[in-house]
Parts: structure tokens; C-alpha cells; sequence
């Protein structure tokens, strides 16, 4: 049996597009730094073309790395976290989990990018919240707690610690 933190198929697309909302809220934290480096971009635009049902997931999780690869080439916190939400949404083709950690990583980068802002991080993941299609809402409650499951990213990693997990937490909170 798989992770119930992969969802099913169609259950990703959905979350998908919310996933690349997330992300590309945040986009211009990391092409301020590199804007010549279009690969979260890139991430972000797959990630919508797999909601629509335009790519297959095979394809897309031999691809999911790429953008991640862009945050290990530029220096700013804000531009790194914007970078790995777009690798997360593009990871929602692979497990449907990775939804949150492209919230998660996006409010880190919003809070980041406004230092003095005591409410960025807040405010990011209620701007999120309001987002999401009743679907993909039904979708991310068929996800288990951070912590609960070990089998994908929601167990310990990177995701279950610091700001991160505090996000998620945050955002798993208000959907129940």
C-alpha cells in the first residue's frame, strides 16, 4: 500500500494548483536575485500543467529536482525558500504532501523578504488558505498531521523542523 501522504492521482492535480499559487506568490524573491535562472519558474508552470492534466506524473517526478537545484545557486534566505516552494510544487506530481511544503517554504519566504513584519509569515498562510477550491481543501484533510506518518515528506526531514513545521502546523490547523 502507498504513503498516505501521496493522495491519488487526481487529488494532486488539485492540490497542484495551489501548490503553484503558493510558490509563484513568491517567485520574484528568487528572480530578483537570479533572474536569468528560469528554472523555478519553469517548476511553477509544469506544476500548472500537471493540474491540467497536460503532463503525466512519471515525467514529472524524474523532473522534480530541477528547481531545487536553482535555491543552492543564490545567497538571499527569502530567494532560497522561494526557490524550494517552486521544487515542492513541482514534487506534488510525486506525493500530494508536498502541497504544504510548497506553503510552507512560500511563508518562509514571505517573512524572510519583511524582517520587521511580525505578521508576514501569518498573513502569507491566510492569503494560502484563502486560495484553496473546497476540493483541494478535501484534498489536504486527507493528509496525515506533520509528524504523524513517516513514509514521505511530512515525516521526520526537513519539513518537521523550525519554521517550516511551525507552517504547516499552522496551515494543517485551520483546515480541520
Amino acid at each position: 500500500m502507498g504513503s498516505p501522504q501521496a493522495l491519488s492521482e487526481n487529488d494532486r492535480r488539485v492540490v497542484a494548483w495551489w501548490a503553484a499559487d503558493c510558490a509563484e506568490r513568491v517567485l520574484a524573491m528568487f528572480e530578483w536575485e537570479s533572474p536569468t535562472d528560469s528554472r523555478p519558474r519553469d517548476a511553477i508552470a509544469r506544476t500548472r500543467a500537471f493540474a491540467r492534466g497536460e503532463l503525466d506524473a512519471a515525467g514529472e517526478i524524474r523532473r522534480r529536482f530541477v528547481a531545487g537545484r536553482a535555491a543552492h545557486d543564490v545567497t538571499n534566505p527569502a530567494a532560497i525558500a522561494a526557490a524550494r516552494a517552486a521544487a515542492q510544487a513541482a514534487g506534488v506530481a510525486h506525493m500530494g504532501a508536498h502541497a504544504l511544503g510548497a506553503a510552507a517554504y512560500a511563508a518562509k519566504a514571505a517573512g524572510l523578504s519583511r524582517p520587521n513584519q511580525v505578521d508576514a509569515v501569518r498573513d502569507e498562510i491566510r492569503w494560502q488558505l484563502d486560495q484553496l477550491s473546497p476540493e483541494a481543501t478535501t484534498a489536504l484533510r486527507r493528509l496525515p498531521l506533520l509528524g504523524e506518518d513517516t513514509s514521505g515528506p511530512l515525516g521526520p526531514g526537513l519539513l518537521s523542523r523550525g519554521v517550516l513545521a511551525a507552517n504547516i502546523r499552522a496551515i494543517q490547523a485551520r483546515l480541520t
